[in-house]
């Protein structure tokens, strides 16, 4: 059995892994989710960094964590393994950004294929962060929930920092040798499937697998994920 961390993506919160951590100690796995930096608390979200937040995965992380990280969140979990190696036992991506060290996140999302936020991303008055129109998010992240999950997440959808995603990642050697796995969603409309291919282009087939489901697995088919995230951690 395997212990595991579950990192958000922008403008979420440990709330959506709601359905996942029950799924996944079903199955005899422990689980925990955290609330990054500057997402929870009233923070003023221009002093959040990226550094920062990979210390707080490495805080609540053990030798045998699997860091699982959504999104933007393959951006600090990346960090966090680069700085602390020794303290996870894998990096799990989740239709996430895999780092290209020097990138940014941000440099990342302008170099896809094709842009899918546009309008959607609100920035406040100050410019050190954005929400994402209420409207839009549906569409960008749930368009295959069900409807009691889609009321559940637009309520509690906050201000996404802007500063650590605006920062570059080098990477080096320590995240080279962490064990890594990476989850396809072929629905997304937030990340396209085409620019997730494209990240992982040059790692070993057998560790890229492929949910059919749009850029919130953990609603759209959390049985499903807890399943796949538990066979990738016999790997490890």
């Amino acid at each position: 059995m395997a212990d595991f961390l579950l990192i958000h993506g922008s403008c979420h919160g440990a709330w959506c892994w709601r359905d996942v951590i029950p799924a996944l100690e079903s199955k005899g796995h422990s689980a925990s989710a955290i609330d990054l930096p500057g997402h929870s608390d009233a923070r003023d979200p221009a002093a959040v960094t990226l550094a920062e937040t990979a210390e707080a995965i490495v805080k609540a992380s053990g030798p045998r964590t699997i860091v699982v990280g959504h999104s933007w969140g393959g951006y600090p979990i990346s960090a966090a393994a680069e700085i602390a190696p020794k303290t996870l036992r894998g990096l799990i991506y989740l239709c996430a950004y895999v780092p290209v060290s020097g990138l940014s996140l941000i440099d990342m999302r302008k170099a896809g294929p094709r842009q899918t936020i546009g309008s959607a991303a609100i920035k406040d008055p100050g410019g050190a962060s954005y929400t994402i129109d209420p409207t839009e998010a549906p569409r960008l992240f749930y368009h295959d929930c069900s409807s009691e999950a889609v009321a559940y997440a637009l309520p509690r959808l906050c201000a996404q920092p802007i500063l650590p995603q605006e920062t570059p990642l080098e990477l080096g050697q320590n995240w080279q040798d962490t064990p890594k796995s990476y989850i396809r969603c072929t629905k997304d409309q937030t990340i396209p499937p085409e620019y997730q291919t494209q990240m992982v282009a040059d790692w070993p087939g057998n560790s890229v697998h492929d949910m059919h489901c749009s850029h919130s697995p953990f609603f759209a088919d959390p049985s499903g994920l807890a399943d796949l995230i538990g066979h990738i951690a016999k790997d490890f």
